[in-house]
């Protein structure tokens, strides 16, 4: 798999498991790991108790990170192995639209294009989808305190914003993965199900939707 892409990124909903399968795909690949460096952000925990009061300190911070992050990876020898990644750079303005207001809107905008412009789309993109009841269960599982208060409120609508910009992606090639019924951190045949579906070159969108038999 490795030598079809030379940048893959996994994208998802809060708690469907990007970090995971991009660590899974990486050690099975002896790919280059590029992890999100959420809990740098000073701003999160605060968040998660007062989304209004902190969302725009928050988004900012993470576009900021995240901007500096792609930079450096500029600097990657292009010969080099391939990189795998558990967040697209697009992820910010993602959660901007849902979390800032009109005003804070207008202000992260203006810097948010300035950004953009230097920013080059995965050779392919990975996007998990789950419900949202799934969505809570999991993160409920990995048990990061600052995330206790989150609202399923706030997951569905998140899961509605990915599903509406998934739908009409088209930078690159897509696949789409239902997570609703495997588990591909504790059971390996389902690691194994995604890893030969990623053998093939992958183009335009396609979609992986295991279904466990009764």
């Amino acid at each position: 798999m490795s030598s079809l892409y030379y940048n893959i990124s996994i994208e998802g909903t809060i708690g469907v498991g990007k970090t995971s399968l991009a660590n899974l795909i990486a050690k099975k690949t002896n790919a280059k790991l590029v992890l999100e460096k959420f809990e740098e952000n000073p701003f999160l925990k605060d968040f998660y108790s007062n989304q209004e009061q902190h969302a725009f300190q928050t988004q900012l911070f993470f576009l900021l990170s995240r901007y500096s992050q792609h930079q450096d990876l500029k600097q990657v020898d292009i010969f080099s192995k391939t990189i795998i990644s558990d967040y697209m750079f697009i992820k910010d303005r993602l959660f901007a639209c849902l979390n800032l207001n009109d005003r804070e809107m207008a202000l992260y905008d203006s810097i948010a294009k300035i950004l953009e412009k230097d920013i080059v789309y995965p050779d392919l993109a990975i996007f998990l989808q789950a419900d949202t009841e799934k969505l809570m269960s999991n993160i409920k599982n990995r048990g990061r305190s600052y995330e206790s208060s989150i609202n399923p409120d706030y997951i569905e609508s998140l899961n509605q914003v990915y599903n509406e910009y998934f739908f009409r992606y088209d930078k690159g090639p897509l696949l789409i993965i239902n997570t609703n019924e495997i588990d591909f951190v504790n059971n390996p045949d389902d690691l194994n199900g995604i890893m030969e579906f990623l053998k093939e070159p992958i183009k335009g969108k396609k979609y992986y939707n295991p279904i466990k038999s009764l």
